[in-house]
């Protein structure tokens, strides 16, 4: 299944953090993910998998395909309000093609649904010839970020991400 490529425009970064598995910058087995804020209020999400993340040799494993997911899928709310956090009720995967491990990938998410206390999204991660690897579909219950870490988090925590972002995305 091929995805309706096509070129968006980007507006900024997302915030990462330090040690988170998706975009933590000192987290050597981390994913290292820029997520990007589109023009068009989507959101992507480029990063390049490890051999420590890997399941079947030269593929990704299922449990990071679905933490990419994840991450991309709660964060896209964020692209209009970035003041809202939220922790994950539901998290639906569909896998349609392998995810080999080494190669530069890239995943779309778009906000679905939201509401006073939750959010619904949806996306793909994409291989570099635009075929969709795995489709997903979340809801996030909206919750204060001080509820979910004591204290809220540091700027050690979470903070600007300092690689300049692209131009525009092609996917």
């Amino acid at each position: 299944m091929k995805h309706q490529v096509s070129e968006r425009r980007v507006c900024g970064a997302q915030n990462i953090s330090r040690m988170c598995l998706a975009c933590g910058e000192e987290n050597i087995f981390g994913l290292h993910a820029q997520f990007l804020n589109l023009e068009d209020g989507s959101l992507a999400a480029t990063f390049t998998t490890i051999e420590e993340h890997q399941s079947y040799p030269g593929r990704v494993h299922g449990g990071i395909t679905a933490t990419i997911l994840d991450e991309m899928l709660g964060r896209v709310v964020q692209v209009e309000h970035p003041e809202i956090f939220g922790v994950t009720m539901e998290l639906t995967i569909k896998y349609r093609a392998p995810v080999p491990l080494g190669e530069p990938l890239l995943g779309i998410a778009r906000l679905d649904k939201i509401t006073a206390r939750v959010s619904e999204a949806s996306g793909v991660i994409l291989l570099q010839d635009g075929t969709v690897a795995a489709q997903g579909f979340a809801r996030y219950l909206r919750v204060p970020v001080d509820k979910i870490v004591e204290g809220g988090l540091a700027e050690e925590d979470w903070h600007p991400d300092p690689r300049t972002p692209p131009e525009v995305i092609v996917g």
